[in-house]
């Protein structure tokens, strides 16, 4: 999620959608442990759990994708695109959403899909143990309206819902494998995607076997897929060069620029929706005062952290929108310079004028530990004694939870409506609210963001959104990431989708 100045620049393959640059070196290219009629990929973490609903984890989604098909989808610019659902109306009103549904559709049970499982999804994801109430909490109810068509009637309206139906809300679980197991369905995961589940060893490996049935004839193309954990990204490395792994989700910032024309290996390196910062605890009296939150932000060097940090691999930034998005604004996200003195000037005013000291927690990635070293750094500048706590990242997202810190080290992997990366974050009662923001006036912006249906109006809004949270500055936004794969030129078939995640239906390896 997160030493010696070092420049190094992306490397962005323009031309990965045809996958020439990826795929050129032919059979023999290199050598590979595994058989050619399976992929192995590399994960930076061990997916907690294999259910949506209760999913919380960026690891857990990239699996899903195989595992699980979505009401929609997105295609490589970002459109929403039909998957299990062949067409959709939207009533004038903006509260009916009617969705027309593929035919001969099965579970990797055996049992149909249908508007009946489509209803029991969605009612399952809104209960209240459920991480999706948020992202649906729109909706009022979900008609059966046929066998192959199901509406959701939503209590207002609410621009996001397709958005939200690309991910884990519109991922579909078999109705009988989750009333046969219960809460073990997470163990045992059944959807309708191209990949069935077969094995996982905890910490070790999650091994997938090619759905036979599935409704897209002739995918997909690859008998097994094998995801690997490790932790270690330069690990990762080591076993793509060997041929040990096929793909990496993760790639050492360090080593971007040493394989731009590497004969055995690839990289697909693009802007990421999400973004990476500092969220304050507002309950601790130390930050309780925006004066002093502002005069931490006017110290911290972007530039730096994204230079020393990520190697030049990333984009400075102070909003949550990145250029990935349609409401993004260029002149908001631009860092602006260090400003000591006028930090200074708004210490003395809120009464630390001799500075302090607090403690950041932070998880066991190198390059959160860096960036977080710099910025205790940058502090020293206005007196400011940033003590840094490294935990498991398990153990900060239970502390930041429970409110449990000062200050905290945390991201977010982006959503592609700008919905789902200021509401949950910044609304009162937001689910990952964990600095506990609460401002009437932005409650109501993003109720009004997620309720107009026209972009521009949206978009506007958003800028409000954007401009108002760099003025109360519950949360410091320092910089973008990048999403960064390395593959071996064997593998074919991949397509970046800004979401990040990797869609394995048309991989194949030479």
């Amino acid at each position: 999620m997160f030493g010696k100045w070092k420049k190094a620049a992306a490397v962005i393959l323009p031309g990965i959608l045809l996958m020439g640059m990826l795929s050129g070196c032919g059979k023999g290219s290199q050598k590979s442990s595994s058989a050619k009629n399976s992929i192995t990929i590399s994960l930076h973490q061990d997916p907690p759990k294999l259910d949506p609903m209760l999913s919380s984890a960026f690891v857990d989604r990239i699996v899903f994708q195989s595992l699980y098909d979505k009401l929609v989808d997105l295609d490589s610019k970002g459109n929403i695109i039909p998957m299990l659902a062949e067409k959709w109306e939207i009533s004038p009103d903006g509260k009916t959403y009617t969705f027309h549904l593929k035919k001969g559709v099965k579970f990797h049970d055996g049992t149909e899909f249908n508007a009946e499982a489509v209803k029991f999804n969605l009612d399952r994801d809104r209960q209240k143990n459920s991480n999706r109430k948020g992202e649906l909490s729109a909706v009022a109810e979900v008609k059966v309206v046929d066998p192959q068509t199901v509406q959701i009637v939503l209590s207002k309206p609410y621009a996001p819902l397709l958005s939200q139906l690309t991910d884990r809300a519109g991922m579909m679980v078999s109705p009988a494998a989750v009333k046969k197991d219960g809460d073990k369905f997470q163990n045992n995961p059944v959807g309708t995607g191209p990949y069935k589940f077969q094995e996982r060893k905890k910490g070790n490996q999650l091994v997938l076997v090619k759905n036979p049935d599935y409704w897209k004839k002739g995918y997909p193309k690859t008998e097994k897929l094998i995801f690997k954990i490790m932790t270690d990204s330069n690990v990762a490395l080591v076993n793509l060069k060997s041929g040990q792994v096929d793909m990496t989700n993760r790639f050492p910032l360090n080593e971007v620029s040493k394989y731009a024309s590497d004969s055995k290996i690839g990289i697909v390196n693009q802007p990421g929706p999400g973004f990476k910062g500092v969220m304050f605890n507002l309950k601790d009296p130390a930050f309780q005062d925006k004066r002093v939150r502002q005069a931490i932000n006017k110290v911290i060097d972007r530039e730096a952290i994204v230079k020393v940090a990520l190697f030049g691999v990333g984009t400075p930034g102070r909003s949550a929108l990145s250029s990935t998005s349609w409401a993004y604004d260029a002149e908001i996200d631009k860092p602006q310079a260090v400003d000591v003195e006028g930090a200074k000037k708004l210490l003395a005013a809120a009464g630390k004028e001799n500075g302090f000291s607090f403690t950041i927690l932070t998880d066991s990635d190198p390059v959160s530990q860096q960036a977080c070293q710099l910025i205790q750094k940058q502090l020293k500048a206005i007196n400011i004694d940033m003590k840094i706590q490294k935990q498991d990242f398990g153990t900060l997202l239970d502390r930041t939870e429970k409110g449990d810190f000062q200050m905290a080290y945390m991201g977010w992997s982006g959503r592609t409506d700008p919905d789902g990366n200021f509401y949950s974050w910044v609304y009162s009662e937001g689910t990952d609210n964990f600095m506990k923001y609460s401002d009437p006036e932005m409650d109501q912006l993003l109720e009004e963001g997620r309720s107009l249906t026209d972009q521009g109006a949206r978009k506007e809004i958003y800028k409000k959104v954007m401009q108002k949270l760099n003025e109360d500055v519950p949360y410091i936004y320092l910089y973008h990431e990048n999403n960064v794969f390395g593959l071996s030129k064997a593998v074919k078939g991949f397509t970046p989708v800004p979401d990040g995640m990797i869609r394995t239906l048309n991989l194949t390896k030479e």
